[in-house]
């Protein structure tokens, strides 16, 4: 946040404290829903670089019928029309990625049917595909950034070139009060890149998340003294530290970045205590960690952070964003050899995440927690390269479960080449509107003085995946 972010959310605190706000219908949040929520704690699971939609939750068996011709002698001959690509805003110009791929490349794994329903997904994602009867697949989002600071758009609803915007998981925590007193109501998890590193923005950075990693001896950053001190040592630091804020509160009442670095001091004297008794998993069954694939090398990472969600939203913890496979533009992003890039990243977050789903629905929590897979774009039909994918904005696939929604389902539809999304077509603020919405929570009303949104912000709530 910078300091004219600064100026004008306090004085817009000021101006409303004092009788002068211009919209006299303006409050801060009190901390409770809107309306009735179905669901009270959100689990974004977020995957850096780009999924190929077309192997893992949308097939399309024409790539590999039509593999090696161009797209104009495919079946949707139209689907690189300039009018039809308009919609992308180009961050970097003459990148030698997210650029159009003619030459149609054919699946690189096989799929089957799952559930009830017979879900279609690939043979990549057999333990998400056994839970499709809880998962609501949504096969028609779009994004405009044509490179990866799609990240950030997918998180914010908004291209890296209109600035810099509070993140879904921000406004769920600016707009709902704790459950917890002793956890942080965000917290954040993996890796992530340097675009993509804040939350809060013109909100504050008390609604930034907090980064935990799962260690019980060291779960956060400058979470315990670097030298051994005692309990009472450290209470009596910490209430030095707090009457310190304190005074210096009154010379400076309306300055956020001051409020937040109390309340963070005072949440992380508490956390010394919550978090490594969270984190540690040694009553956990060992029934349940194999759910989780934690007894395997290729599983273990993402399901120990899978798990420690788990135990997050048992003990109230609001909205647990987990991105995998940062560094650089991401892990999942496959110019080349997709077939054994794609292997190896759904080998790694497959069974963690069903064993999520399936322990989630088994303890009652999935009823009252979203869990969503997402990730910033697909990949083009076309191949780049001899055995690769590129960027892709026009159609892509996500998944939402639990909170309320529809298990079972597929809403929207790309083309028979999973190029353009063309039913039920969703930017990715719908994704953001649909999970408010279950929290209870009406974006409209978390508006702030001086911060004007815009329709494509606000999202529209996608009601055909709601029960």
């Amino acid at each position: 946040m910078n300091r004219r972010d600064f100026a004008s959310l306090a004085l817009a605190a000021m101006l409303h404290r004092d009788g002068y706000s211009s919209d006299t219908t303006w409050a801060p949040p009190d901390g409770k829903p809107h309306f009735a929520p179905k669901a009270k704690s959100v689990i974004w699971l977020f995957m850096n670089g780009g999924v190929s939609h077309m192997e893992t939750f949308d097939p399309k068996p024409a790539l590999t019928k039509f593999a090696g011709k161009t797209i104009k002698e495919g079946p949707v001959p139209d689907a690189q029309d300039p009018e039809k690509l308009k919609l992308a805003r180009v961050t970097v110009v003459n990148d030698a990625n997210g650029q159009q791929r003619n030459k149609l490349y054919p699946l690189q794994v096989g799929f089957r049917q799952y559930g009830r329903a017979g879900v279609a997904f690939s043979d990549w994602v057999p333990h998400i595909g056994s839970c499709v009867d809880d998962l609501a697949v949504i096969r028609s989002m779009w994004t405009t950034d044509d490179n990866h600071g799609a990240q950030t758009q997918f998180h914010t609803g908004r291209h890296m070139l209109d600035g810099e915007f509070p993140t879904l998981g921000a406004w769920a925590h600016y707009g709902l009060g704790t459950l917890n007193e002793n956890l942080p109501q965000f917290v954040s998890m993996g890796s992530r890149e340097y675009w993509n590193l804040k939350d809060g923005h013109y909100l504050g950075p008390a609604h930034d998340a907090v980064p935990v990693r799962v260690d019980p001896a060291n779960p956060l950053d400058y979470g315990k003294p670097e030298v051994a001190v005692t309990a009472a040592e450290q209470k009596a630091g910490f209430t030095l530290s707090g009457r310190l804020n304190k005074l210096r509160e009154k010379d400076y009442p309306n300055d956020p970045a001051l409020d937040a670095r109390i309340k963070s001091y005072e949440l992380a004297f508490r956390m010394q205590k919550s978090l490594p008794e969270l984190l540690d998993f040694s009553k956990e069954t060992e029934e349940t960690k194999k759910l989780y694939g934690i007894d395997r090398p290729e599983t273990r990472p993402f399901g120990m952070q899978l798990l420690a969600s788990r135990r997050l939203v048992e003990r109230g913890v609001r909205f647990i964003q987990i991105q995998h496979g940062a560094g650089g533009a991401g892990v999942w992003d496959a110019h080349g050899g997709l077939k054994a890039n794609h292997a190896k990243n759904c080998l790694a977050v497959d069974q963690p995440v069903g064993g999520l789903l399936k322990d989630l629905k088994r303890l009652g929590l999935l009823k009252e927690t979203i869990v969503v897979f997402c990730t910033e774009f697909g990949r083009t039909p076309g191949s780049q390269g001899s055995d690769g994918r590129d960027h892709h904005i026009y159609g892509f696939s996500v998944w939402m479960a639990g909170g309320g929604l529809k298990g079972g389902v597929v809403h929207g539809a790309t083309d028979e080449i999973g190029f353009h999304a063309v039913e039920n077509r969703h930017y990715v603020t719908d994704v953001h509107a649909t999970i408010l919405h279950q929290l209870g929570l009406d974006s409209r009303k978390l508006e702030i003085p001086g911060r004007k949104r815009l329709d494509i912000d606000h999202g529209a709530v996608i009601k055909e995946i709601i029960a």
